[in-house]
């Protein structure tokens, strides 16, 4: 697998209203588990829509992993200027990812039209990465639910690999775990 889309969800579907909490540390160490272990494998591209949330913080992780690795970030928004209503620490940290992924390019030129642009996104994502990595639960799927659809429906051999809430459990366990006051 050469190319990734990674998505997941928004803050707000998590509960998560403010950058510095807490579980944003767990969930970025559970994806940057998974795509460690793909980038060893062959992983060249991560690709996101720049969405705020999980795929905001997975560029975070893919910008601080192409200290280690080679490993490219891009951005593929449905439209452009899909940051116009987020909250201004969001945006500017949007349009910070924007400047630094080795690709950026809105599928749609302009600003939002209608619900179709979501899921020619979704097609597209599909159509032009090996794989996907989600955040979800399946009890309360979310947005993800379109993208997850989109990929189980696919024609071609696309694995769908999905972070759990039993993942982000892990996750939580290895960090306190590796903290050394946790033995002591």
């Amino acid at each position: 697998m050469k190319i990734i889309t990674v998505s997941g969800y928004k803050p707000m579907e998590l509960g998560i209203f403010k950058e510095n909490d807490p579980r944003i540390t767990f969930i970025k160490a559970a994806i940057e588990k998974r795509l460690v272990g793909f980038i060893e494998e062959g992983l060249e591209w991560v690709l996101i829509s720049g969405q705020m949330g999980v795929e905001l913080w997975t560029a975070d992780i893919v910008l601080d992993l192409q200290e280690t690795y080679d490993i490219k970030l891009g951005v593929f928004p449905p439209f452009e200027e899909q940051d116009k209503r987020w909250p201004e620490n969001l945006k500017e940290k949007y349009q910070e990812v924007m400047m630094v992924a080795d690709f950026y390019k809105p599928l749609y030129q302009g600003e939002y039209k209608g619900p179709y642009q979501f899921k020619a996104k979704n097609l597209w994502f599909v159509d032009k990465s090996d794989g996907c990595l989600l955040l979800m639960d399946d009890e309360f799927p979310g947005s993800n639910r379109f993208l997850y659809d989109v990929a189980k429906d696919s024609d071609k051999d696309y694995p769908v690999f999905v972070i759990t809430p039993a993942d982000l459990d892990d996750a939580v366990e290895e960090m306190r775990m590796s903290d050394p006051d946790y033995w002591g």
